[in-house]
């Protein structure tokens, strides 16, 4: 399970987790991507990720078709199946109990397929609901994203910077500035930042400063007592 507050990296750890389980030769990767999916749906989707044709309204029928599929393959190869789920938190207790009862064989002896859980605070509380208290128990290992250190910031800055294509588009006095305030989010720097480029393209400037992070954001602060007065 990988949890923590929006914007503290838990869908990039997720991503990051994809992409390297891929280039093993012996995993499988699937993810699930609408996770507010009722158990009909949940089915569709996994049918969809594994190729076993499923039908969703005989749910005993469905059960049975992964389970044999994925004994047999573990009897055949040395591959192995993992289902990475972001925005875990808002998956059902019902499918979240699915998910368990799929994942092992013979009374819990034989693990059939790893799950990875990706969501905030909210899937923790989860976990403490009587029903999926079997659940969390079996959660083996778990990662707690934290808010980023100001040097941490400056460095994902930089390497979003290199990877768009311009190492140099904000001087350091602006990037040190945008990390004092991204308050150790990650989302609210990226959210600062597009804010400046979109004004810069807007200005057609080659380059982002604090003076320009001074004019948009002291617009912005100046604009917000005006809008609460219209409101009183």
């Amino acid at each position: 399970m990988i949890h923590g507050d929006p914007g503290t990296g838990k869908s990039v750890a997720l991503r990051l987790l994809a992409e390297r389980l891929s280039r093993l030769s012996d995993v499988s990767v699937g993810a699930i991507n609408h996770p507010q999916s009722n158990l009909a749906d949940l089915y569709r989707e996994l049918d969809d990720i594994f190729a076993v044709p499923l039908r969703p309204h005989n749910r005993w029928g469905g059960f049975k078709s992964l389970r044999e599929r994925w004994l047999a393959h573990l009897e055949t190869t040395r591959r192995r199946a993992v289902l990475l789920v972001d925005e875990a938190q808002e998956m059902s207790p019902a499918a979240l109990c699915e998910l368990r009862l799929l994942t092992s064989a013979r009374f819990d002896s034989q693990t059939l397929l790893c799950v990875v859980l990706a969501g905030d605070a909210r899937l923790i509380e989860k976990l403490r609901r009587e029903e999926l208290i079997p659940l969390g128990s079996r959660i083996r290992t778990r990662l707690a994203t934290e808010h980023a250190s100001r040097e941490e910031l400056m460095e994902g800055l930089s390497h979003l910077l290199a990877g768009a294509g311009n190492a140099s588009l904000m001087t350091p006095q602006l990037r040190h500035t945008l990390c004092d305030h991204a308050a150790g989010n990650y989302r609210i720097l990226s959210t600062m930042a597009a804010e400046l480029l979109a004004a810069a393209v807007q200005r057609d400037l080659p380059l982002l400063d604090e003076k320009l992070y001074l004019e948009v954001f002291a617009q912005s602060e100046s604009a917000s007592p005006r809008r609460t007065a219209s409101r009183r």
